[in-house]
């Protein structure tokens, strides 16, 4: 059983602190929670992979809420703000791949190709909630911080990191999980 498979709808969708109501997210160790609450891919993104896998991807293949229009994964950083309808989406974590991604998709070796690719999805908490629409504008508001891009933590192995490039991912506003990942290593080096 899984909560990876989405279909598009259209018309005015509510958007809460937990995401969308309805949605299931059925494994909650890695997916899912007020961190983790959107999913989100940016179109140019989406685009890539349809070049890529050289198949159609129609929205929700891979398991996202939320397709942006004009934007390209790549550029995300934690912390960042995407906003929309004054529904403020604040960037967590990247996606990472798994075995029911590349199943779903039929690519058995998806989930080293996606990590090679640089081009993860994101996770995002919600700050504030309403509704959404097909076409709504959306803004984006670059963190002030420091600027960890989500492709660079995808590809950072966290078993070579050191305890002061740890503190210094630690500042930012990350998800539980990825957080919880970081003081464990640190943890590991003290």
């Amino acid at each position: 059983m899984t909560g990876f498979f989405k279909q598009e709808v259209s018309g005015e969708i509510a958007i809460d602190q937990n995401g969308l109501p309805g949605d299931a997210v059925l494994n909650q160790k890695y997916h899912g929670g007020v961190d983790q609450a959107i999913c989100l891919e940016g179109e140019i993104s989406l685009d890539w992979w349809r070049q890529e896998l050289d198949m159609p991807l129609p929205p929700g293949s891979f398991g996202e809420n939320l397709v942006i229009g004009g934007l390209d994964n790549s550029l995300l950083a934690i912390g960042d703000r995407l906003v929309v309808n004054g529904i403020a989406l604040e960037i967590t974590a990247p996606r990472e791949p798994c075995s029911t991604f590349a199943a779903a998709l039929g690519q058995p070796h998806l989930v080293s190709r996606y990590r090679r690719a640089a081009r993860p999805g994101a996770y995002a908490r919600v700050l504030g909630g309403g509704t959404v629409r097909q076409g709504d504008e959306v803004s984006f508001i670059p963190f002030a911080g420091e600027r960890r891009t989500l492709a660079s933590l995808m590809q950072t192995e966290t078993r070579s990191l050191s305890e002061a490039e740890i503190e210094t991912l630690l500042l930012l506003p990350l998800a539980a999980r990825l957080r919880n990942s970081l003081e464990t290593r640190k943890a590991a080096l003290d």
